[in-house]
């Protein structure tokens, strides 16, 4: 009979990022974020999607499910600016679910609660799970 220490873990989803960040005047007021999920961590969104219309309620439904999750998180993000943590609005202005192939899709946009002006600054924008 052979015994075996216990052992901690839970998956982790792979994400492939693309950040565009967005201004009004000289004024960082955002991060538009755009991530594509793995395909285990997309098989269960597009389970249940089915063969949902893109823009359709399922799709809203399972975009607002997800973004609970990341909001839960502080949007797995920090944004740094001369050595302060920049403060997130609560809710995202916009944010959206699709398919692409095989992959689950969110883009939103991450608000800014105070822009900070852009011109010679210095920005630190960090996206992590802080379980890893």
């Amino acid at each position: 009979m052979a015994l075996s220490a216990g052992s901690y873990a839970h998956p982790h989803s792979f994400i492939d990022m693309q950040t565009e960040l967005l201004a009004d005047g000289d004024a960082l007021t955002g991060l538009k974020m755009r991530w594509t999920m793995d395909e285990i961590t997309s098989a269960d969104l597009l389970y249940d999607a089915g063969d949902a219309k893109p823009g359709s309620e399922t799709w809203k439904k399972l975009a607002a499910e997800v973004m609970a999750n990341v909001l839960g998180q502080h949007y797995f993000s920090e944004v740094w600016h001369n050595g302060q943590r920049v403060k997130f609005l609560n809710l995202p202005k916009s944010y959206a679910l699709s398919r692409s192939g095989n992959k689950a899709v969110l883009e939103f946009v991450l608000p800014l609660a105070e822009p900070p002006q852009l011109a010679g600054q210095r920005f630190d924008i960090l996206t992590f799970d802080p379980t890893y």
